[in-house]
Parts: structure tokens; sequence; C-alpha cells
């Protein structure tokens, strides 16, 4: 067996309801530090998800500064501006509470605001010198895996994306509660859900990292969000089909963050770059045509996923499952539904080909040629 290392978040609370027990919970982690900055959204503040956490936060005696500007694909400017108001602060801890964009602009903040290296030099892998203030992520859609992922993807000038990957972003304890999700509308619940399964998808087929911690972890995420994402788009009351999806989705992050994703990722994010596409929505529509590009690099894995889930094991029933379950929860699947057309494809492909952080994960060598063929295919 090769060698590996795998890394995660050292403290994992899971249950209905623990996000109303937050300031116990919390307690060992934060220690002494009582000025805590949160980090969310207007969606998710307006929503009144973190009023009650925070309400017994202050009761417990911390001194709290909410910063609620985050908005989807996190422009360089705000993670900034909000690091900026955390140093003001005098934050000694901080708390990313939300999706994906507030959590990963949390895990950036919580670097920044503890130490003198500009954001400039942490892009790339490994590249962050400082460590980080005591960060607690608390988790509101069941996608993204942010929680236990040691990166953070924001928007860097007018349209591109760039990541930070380093062990220097875990945070100390991430919270789940499925309450929180109980809210999620159904489109989102789809997109998010289908965005953890490709995690998962891709952490398994990784030709770089792979490792059998990962595996393990990837197979139970999929079991369990293949399981669930029907029934709680069907039915949002339905907890134990949140707490599964949630479940899920911290175990594809704990996966791809030492498993990296690859090809369908770098052709999402030109969809949330350009078009401002959320990313489980972007993943999901070029799902279909890179897992049949891969196919025949990535054959046997694709038939373990299968097997796995219950299916034929086969990577045509995996692709097959994908779109149905894709079809099943009323998801787009072209990119003409979102606006775009023949006309954007040279300049995502461009974009694509030149990820040379992600690209080098597929378990297929993909071109230029290659990306506008399969962009071309969803069009």
């Amino acid at each position: 067996m090769s060698a590996f290392e795998f890394r995660t978040v050292p403290h994992i609370v899971f249950g209905e309801g623990t996000s109303r027990q937050l300031a116990e919970k919390a307690a060992p982690v934060l220690k002494s530090a009582r000025r805590l900055f949160v980090v969310t959204d207007k969606g998710v503040r307006g929503a009144g998800l973190i009023d009650a956490p925070l309400a017994a936060l202050e009761a417990a005696g911390f001194t709290l500064e909410t910063y609620d500007d985050v908005v989807a694909d996190p422009p360089e400017a705000m993670v900034l501006e909000a690091s900026e108001r955390a140093k003001v602060f005098g934050a000694e801890a901080v708390l990313g509470f939300g999706g994906g964009s507030p959590m990963d602009t949390a895990k950036i903040v919580a670097l920044l605001a503890a130490g003198d290296q500009p954001l400039s030099e942490m892009y790339g892998v490994d590249k962050v010198r400082v460590t980080g203030l005591p960060l607690i992520l608390v988790p509101t859609t069941a996608g993204t895996g942010s929680e236990v992922t040691s990166v953070a993807v924001i928007t860097t000038g007018e349209t591109s994306k760039r990541g930070i990957a380093s062990g220097a972003l875990y945070g100390q304890m991430a919270l789940l509660d499925p309450e929180l999700t109980r809210g999620l509308p159904k489109h989102a619940t789809a997109a998010t859900g289908i965005d953890a399964m490709v995690h998962a998808i891709e952490a398994y087929t990784n030709k770089r990292s792979k490792n059998p911690v990962s595996d393990a972890l990837a197979l139970t995420a999929m079991k369990l969000l293949q399981g669930a994402i029907e029934r709680a788009c069907a039915n949002g009351n339905d907890m134990a089909a949140r707490g599964d999806m949630l479940l899920g989705a911290m175990l594809a992050g704990q996966a791809f963050s030492n498993s990296p994703v690859g090809g369908v990722h770098a052709m999402a994010y030109p969809l949330g770059g350009i078009f401002h596409v959320p990313h489980g929505l972007s993943n999901s529509v070029v799902l279909p045509p890179v897992l049949r590009f891969n196919a025949p690099a990535a054959e046997s894995q694709y038939s373990e996923i299968a097997g796995h889930i219950g299916l034929k094991p086969s990577s045509a029933a995996l692709i097959d499952e994908m779109e149905r379950i894709a079809e099943a929860v009323g998801i787009e699947r072209r990119l003409s539904q979102l606006g775009i057309s023949h006309n954007d494809v040279p300049r995502m492909a461009e974009d694509v080909a030149a990820n040379d952080r992600l690209l080098p994960n597929n378990p297929r060598e993909m071109g230029y040629d290659d990306i506008v063929a399969m962009y071309e295919e969803i069009l």
C-alpha cells in the first residue's frame, strides 16, 4: 500500500438542536477567547438561523461582532474587508455560519486576523505561513463540506477563482445541526446535494492522492446522499433525510480535503466566476460529460461506486443514476438554461485548461479541445 497522510477537523459535533448548545459545545475549543467574530450572510441572518446560537453565546459572556456581507463566490475585496473588521474588533476567535461562501470566508479571516502574511501570498497549495485564530464552522447547507476541508476558494479580479489549500484552514470544531437545513429550498437542496456527491466521486477517483481512508468516507457519503437527496427534496421537513444529507456532505468533505477534486470542479469554476452560477449547480450541470469523458480511465472506480450504492457495477450505471437524480430533483441540466451560449465556451475552456491545481487530480488528462467538446455536449 502506498504511503499517505490524512487530516481533518479534530472535534465534530452532530445532532438535531446542537446549534442551540453552541456556547456549551464550543467552550473547550474557545478556551480563554471571549471576543468572537461571526461571519455569515444576510440570507442566513435574515432567516433567523443564528439568533438562538448567538444569544446563547452572549448569555455565556462572549462579546460578538457579526459580519453578514458575505456574497456567493466571495470576492477578494470583501474577504479583505471582513478581515480588517475582525482586526479592528480585536477578534480572539472566528465563527463561520452558513454555506460554503461564509465558511470559506471565515477560514481566511481567521488567518488574516491572526498574522501578517498577505492574502496574495496564500494562494496555491501549502503556501500559508501563519496560524489562524480558533475557528468554529457551522454549515446551513448540505453540500460544500467546507466545515471539514482545508480549502477556501474566492473570486479574484472580475471573474477568475483562486483557491488556498493548506492545513492551516482546518477549523478546531465543526458543528452540524440538521435543523439548520430545514428551510433550505428544494432547488438549493438538490444542487448542494449533488455537489456533495461530486465531491465523493472525485475524491474516489483522484489519481494522485486517493487513499483508503478517503475511499471509505467517499463511499459512505455516496450511500447516504443517494438515499436522502430525493426524500429531502420531496419533503424539506424529513429530518432523517436532512441529517443523512448533512452527514454525507461532511464525509465527502473529509474525503476530498485529503484526496482533492478534479475535472468536474475545474469545469464548474468558470460558471461561477464568470456567470455567477451557484457552485453546487455548476458542478451538477457539468458532471455528466466529465463522467463520460473519464470513464475509459476510471471504469473500475466508477463501477465500485455504482456497486456500493446498489447499482449494476459499471460506469454507465453510475452516470445514468446521476442523470436520473438530476432530472428527479428538477435541477438544470443545460448551459443554455443558465444563460451560457456557444460563444462563451472558448473563454471558459481557456480558464479550465489553465487550472493546474485541479486538472492533475483528474483520472484522465483533459486538454483544451476535450474541455470545449464537454461544454458543447451540454449547451
